[in-house]
């Protein structure tokens, strides 16, 4: 006898949750709400196992709620997915929307399968994940610090005829006499947090260094190490963010999640492209984008890039030394052509995933 399937759909929020559940082929579903916590979701797990005929199919959209949600309804008998929201079809006339109607339009297309799935981490993987991109909010924090500083110097009319931000400009900027009490201030109290910031950033860099010498990151950030332009951090903020290369079963599909795929709009026989989709994870797309710049120049094998590359598997060095070849001569190419550069560094990034997704499959087993 085939089992029959139950379709929740949650609209989650701070201090609520609208449920609507389909039953089957039901068409109108059934619709409540309850409050967010603990307690409630417990008894709302329990209703559905007494109240469902088989197994339950739960989904509510990714957002600020995070995971938690998903790890205290999951049990043997309901399972729960977390909803990328800017995948999820629209109807261009719905111009109504209400918490029940989005929980009641999740559960409708959860049973249709037509939404998509964004993988959880476990919380060890979450833990790191927060703690790169409190890394990541610091170094924003410096750069505004910075800005509000060097901005300050721009309106007095002070211009540094060296490189910005580097130990002599520290000491010009130290040197410098204010005549009036409050510039003085002003100044002391914008060092203060640039000086706060930089040994935050400091201290999350030390935690993320020893985390990349630990399982289960120690080979991968020594994989990705071998290619130019990615160090340490890189590496383990890249492999942070997307926690399992393996979901991703072929390059294009990695990147198109981190959205540096062309947008497209054809019909018929006209095809447009347009710029990139810009979709999914931010920070792996600027850090790609960072590291293709290193390709504009000749390719070769530096003395750190040794150093990093001693130990490492022939497989992966050989990967990453046909990426060096190739986007070199391919950012050589769409130079010559007078491509805007912005644009080549992202066409390279592009490719960079692929060869990083390569780079990261399992290694193939012996032939017996």
């Amino acid at each position: 006898m085939k089992q029959i399937t139950t379709y929740v759909g949650v609209d989650a929020h701070k201090k609520d949750l609208f449920i609507a559940m389909l039953v089957g082929d039901q068409t109108t579903p059934v619709t409540w709400q309850l409050a967010n916590e603990p307690n409630a979701v417990r008894r709302l797990v329990r209703k559905l196992e007494r109240e469902a005929p088989g197994p339950v199919q739960m989904c509510y959209e990714a957002g600020p709620c995070g995971y938690a949600l998903q790890r205290q309804v999951t049990t043997p008998r309901v399972s729960c997915q977390v909803i990328a929201p800017a995948l999820i079809p629209r109807k261009p006339g719905d111009r109504i929307k209400t918490n029940r109607r989005d929980a009641r339009k999740l559960a409708e297309l959860l049973r249709a399968g037509l939404l998509t799935e964004v993988r959880p981490p476990t919380p060890e993987e979450e833990a790191v994940r927060d703690l790169c991109r409190a890394r990541d909010d610091a170094r924003e924090d410096l750069q505004r610090c910075r800005h509000r500083l060097g901005k300050l110097l721009l309106r007095r009319g002070l211009h540094y005829s060296g490189r910005n931000w580097t130990r002599a400009h520290r000491q010009w900027i130290d040197s410098l006499e204010w005549s009036q009490p409050a510039e003085r201030v002003v100044v002391d109290d914008y060092l203060l947090a640039i000086d706060h910031v930089e040994a935050r950033l400091i201290e999350f860099d030390v935690r993320l260094t020893e985390i990349a010498q630990t399982e289960p990151y120690r080979t991968p950030v020594g994989w990705l190490r071998c290619f130019r332009g990615i160090d340490t951090l890189t590496a383990i903020l890249i492999l942070a963010e997307l926690h399992d290369f393996r979901r991703f079963h072929t390059p294009r599909a990695l990147m198109a999640y981190l959205g540096l795929v062309p947008g497209e709009d054809s019909t018929g026989e006209k095809h447009r492209r347009g710029r990139i989709t810009r979709t999914g994870n931010a920070l792996v797309r600027r850090l790609l984008v960072e590291t293709a710049w290193h390709y504009q120049h000749r390719p070769g094998i530096g003395v750190a890039l040794m150093r990093r590359r001693k130990g490492q598997p022939g497989r992966v060095i050989a990967i990453a030394d046909k990426a060096q070849q190739r986007l070199c001569r391919r950012f050589r190419r769409l130079a010559e052509q007078h491509k805007p550069a912005p644009k080549i560094a992202v066409a390279i990034a592009r490719e960079l995933a692929g060869f990083l997704w390569a780079a990261l499959q399992p290694a193939p087993a012996p032939a017996k």
